[in-house]
């Protein structure tokens, strides 16, 4: 019994330490790979740096340039080598294709957007729209970030406490 106690003990050690831990802090921009900075300035030339951050996941640092354009928020990731990774840009959720406001209004009717993003992946030097991220309050007061497929399919859904981002 005692050696399946200690296995046991091993395994939550094992399986805690492998959990993805995601640790962001802010930055000066001078501390971003400057290739990335232009980059970035050559992506959005008329948008306006707003700060920039540091985050540390799953073993992995990237840096996130947050940008504002036209009063809509960008944020923009970054690798160590200033290569863009990730593009969020906020857009209006009377822009979201139809089968996904059909999908979130059918999953949560009613519900109030906080903030609506297009989520763009660099692949092949291109970027490729991978999904739309809505925040949402519902009409029972519940925070919820849901990550939904162009083509309607919800691929993620986290209900938010008070104080999550």
């Amino acid at each position: 019994m005692r050696t399946c106690t200690c296995n046991l003990a091993m395994l939550a050690l094992l399986l805690v330490s492998n959990v993805a831990w995601s640790e962001e802090s802010k930055v000066e921009l001078g501390d971003v790979p400057q290739s990335g900075v232009a980059a970035v300035k050559a992506m959005f030339p008329d948008a306006k740096i707003e700060g920039a951050a540091k985050e540390t996941e799953a073993g992995k640092t990237v840096y996130e340039i947050t940008l504002t354009q036209k009063d809509l928020n960008i944020d923009v990731t970054v690798d160590t080598d200033g290569k863009i990774q990730i593009v969020e840009r906020q857009i209006a959720a009377k822009d979201l294709p139809a089968a996904v406001k059909q999908t979130l209004e059918a999953k949560y009717p009613k519900a109030t957007y906080k903030v609506v993003e297009q989520v763009e992946m660099m692949k092949d030097g291109k970027l490729s729209l991978d999904f739309y991220e809505a925040h949402l309050v519902t009409t029972d007061k519940q925070s919820i970030e849901v990550e939904i497929a162009p083509d309607g399919k919800i691929k993620a859904e986290e209900i938010k406490k008070p104080g999550d981002n």
